[in-house]
């Protein structure tokens, strides 16, 4: 399939034009420059035509900070392209950093396409005139944001020779395993960009000393001893408080939606500072979400005494993320690549347990045990009984119970009752949850019956009299 990455300086509309070919808003888009940092991909379509395209990030012309590094990532970028799409702003017209991206591109030899973006009425015609001046033909005038001049694009894309094609074609649906969806979470500068890399085997994601220099999620296609796995990248979140700017209310926005689509969560703390308040925060988010979760304590290599410090950590698992009791705990270090494969395998053992599913008579017989031996409280001078249990759903694990007053059941019993279920049949660090019922009194319909049968009768004698 043809892979084509857009380029350009930044603010032109680069993420506003993956964005429309995606059909989907995918890429964070705010009138700051230097939004994009990171690149993605993503299967696009225009016409009959499908192909892979590559959103960029667009950097200044400086020697330090971060654009050398966000010029490194989008040289990445183009090495896995067939085409590069170099976008211009028509109405601001073509200016120096326009021309040393055509140079750059000259030098690699690749396919490219100019387009004159914000090119709704004639304002933008002088700009896409002067486009010439590239040394790549006539530039395309198109709008992203309105979705003007997509034609004119499809017919530039054609002459590259590609048309699409069914890749699915002689494959079922159940041909492939569905990759796992995992998702890296954490607060600002904890290393999780710099895990995904030390996973991936090479710089992918932009790093540095900077704290939130990750903005957008960014997901990964990945495979692990032959597993398919989905991994996804996400901004550091802060605490509410300080989230104040639109962009990073946008960056928020999209951790957590990555959030919401994962299966399994991986929640990255600082060994030199663990679990503060947002840690927990962001645990206690996992668990509403429904998702499992495993915790990587990062930058164990900074740690003085491991040992004293991991009993510590131990013991504040277990007092403070009680919503996922026994979740896998794994010491690693993201920089030096230490127990990555542990944290791989805590992974996936919390997956199995998030799809586990209990066999009916194995949970009544187990609820039979439990309320023997801790019985359900009394309530308004009657006894609250469990009848019957069985499990509903998976991902997380759903319970159905019917209760007597399920009203009436506190929350401390289903936690015990949670607690239990982990240990019974191996639910470690996936969140439960119960439903109750009340159940169909089996006498209801014949107490009717007679209720209605007297009624009859006293009819029917007043009809004698």
């Amino acid at each position: 399939m043809l892979r084509v990455a857009i380029v350009g300086r930044p603010n032109v509309g680069k993420s506003t034009l993956f964005n429309r070919l995606v059909g989907k808003k995918l890429a964070l888009v705010d009138d700051t420059p230097g939004v994009t940092r990171d690149w993605r991909e993503a299967k696009a379509r225009l016409g009959d035509l499908d192909f892979t395209i590559i959103d960029t990030a667009g950097f200044e012309d400086r020697a330090e900070g971060l654009e050398p590094r966000m010029r490194r990532q989008t040289e990445a970028a183009l090495s896995q392209a067939d085409a590069a799409l170099l976008l211009i702003d028509a109405r601001a017209g073509v200016n120096p950093l326009d021309r040393s991206f055509a140079v750059w591109l000259r030098r690699m030899g690749l396919p490219v396409i100019v387009a004159a973006n914000k090119c709704e009425g004639r304002a933008g015609e002088p700009g896409r005139i002067e486009a010439f001046a590239l040394g790549f033909g006539e530039a395309v005038a198109l709008s992203a944001e309105h979705g003007e001049g997509l034609d004119g694009l499809y017919d530039a894309l054609s002459t590259l020779g590609v048309r699409a094609r069914d890749e699915t074609a002689g494959t079922e649906p159940g041909d492939q395993a569905r990759p796992l969806q995992l998702a890296i979470l954490g607060r600002p500068n904890v290393g999780k960009s710099t895990l995904v890399n030390r996973l991936l085997g090479e710089e992918r994601m932009l790093t540095g000393p900077e704290p939130g220099i990750t903005r957008d999620s960014i997901a990964v296609a990945w495979s692990w001893r032959g597993r398919e796995i989905k991994l996804v990248d996400t901004a550091g979140l802060r605490r509410k408080a300080k989230v104040v700017e639109k962009l990073e209310r946008l960056s928020v926005g999209d951790t957590l939606r990555a959030v919401r689509f994962a299966e399994v969560v991986v929640l990255m703390v600082d060994a030199t500072c663990p679990f503060e308040k947002q840690d927990l925060q962001l645990a206690r988010m996992v668990e509403e979400e429904g998702r499992a979760l495993v915790l990587a304590v990062n930058k164990w290599d900074l740690v003085e005494s491991p040992a004293s410090a991991l009993r510590n950590l131990r013991a504040a698992v277990e007092k403070s993320v009680t919503q996922a009791r026994g979740v896998a705990l794994v010491t690693c270090s993201a920089q030096a690549g230490t127990n990555l494969d542990r944290l791989m395998e805590a992974v996936f053992a919390a997956h199995e347990a998030w799809n586990r599913k209990v066999s009916t008579s194995d949970l009544n017989r187990w609820l039979e045990v439990m309320t023997t031996a801790h019985p359900p409280p009394i309530s308004q001078g009657r006894a609250i009984r469990i009848r019957y249990m069985t499990q509903t759903k998976t991902r997380p694990p759903t319970f159905l119970m019917f209760v007597t007053k399920p009203a009436d059941l506190p929350a401390t019993y289903l936690r015990y009752l949670s607690n239990g279920l982990r240990q019974a049949f191996a639910l470690p660090g996936v969140p439960i949850r119960f439903e109750t019922r009340k159940p169909d009194n089996p006498y209801a319909g014949k107490k009717r019956s007679k209720d209605e049968m007297r009624k009859m009768s006293r009819h029917h004698g007043k009809r004698r009299k």
